[in-house]
């Protein structure tokens, strides 16, 4: 999935000499978790908005070195790689280098998740599930496998949580009744942690009980 047509380079860049009534500007004009910083045009990392606070104008950003953060992407990294450097520095803007390590400009979150919404896994009709099994034990070449044998097809998943030596997948099924479909993963030792339609293993469940409540108070 082809994202850079989404770098910005219309955004601030600015450089060690600068004074920090600039970036205190910069932050507080705008909602941007991060602003980079440049010497002799090399990146040299992040100013914070969190750290908002601790600047003082009068100074300039080279006071305030040991506050720069070190994280970007490339021009060939996936769009699931800079998601993923969204969240690991928990930013809302990430700098893009070229291939030669050149700053060329940013990358916003809501760009980019933008074009994540607009994939199949969301446009497509079907349904969702959410699954857990022990780390161990689960693949998604079987829970391929599973959604398959049931004559549907996967149009995505991904993982959603580890914790506890447990896994939980979210996954999305071309398909608009999946419950022979929940009732394979149950066969299979999955965990349906939610589905999207109705589920008839737990209404047949729920009868079954209300039946037995019934029963035991004649």
């Amino acid at each position: 999935m082809e994202i850079q047509s989404r770098i910005i380079r219309n955004l601030p860049v600015f450089k060690i000499g600068d004074s920090l009534k600039e970036v205190i500007k910069f932050f507080k004009n705008t909602t941007y978790s991060h602003v980079a910083v440049t010497d002799e045009d090399k990146f040299m990392g992040l100013l914070s908005e969190n750290d908002l606070e601790t600047f003082e104008g009068s100074k300039k950003i080279e006071d305030y070195r040991y506050n720069l953060e070190s994280f970007f992407v490339n021009t060939e990294t996936s769009w699931l790689d800079v998601l993923e450097a969204f969240a690991r520095n928990e930013a809302n803007l990430v700098p893009v280098m070229d291939k030669d390590q050149n700053l060329i400009g940013y990358y916003n979150l809501a760009d980019v998740v933008s074009v994540f919404i607009d994939t199949p896994f969301f446009t497509e009709p079907g349904g969702v599930l959410v699954l857990s099994k022990g780390i161990k034990d689960y693949s998604f070449s079987e829970i391929a496998q599973i959604v398959e044998s049931n004559n549907s097809k996967l149009l995505g998943g991904f993982v959603t949580e580890m914790k506890n030596d447990v896994v939980e997948v979210t996954i999305k099924i071309g398909a608009s009744e999946i419950n022979d479909i929940m009732q394979t993963f149950r066969r299979y030792n999955y965990t349906i942690l939610f589905g999207n339609t109705d589920d008839q293993f737990m209404e047949n469940l729920k009868q079954r009980s209300d039946y037995l409540d019934k029963y035991l108070n004649v």
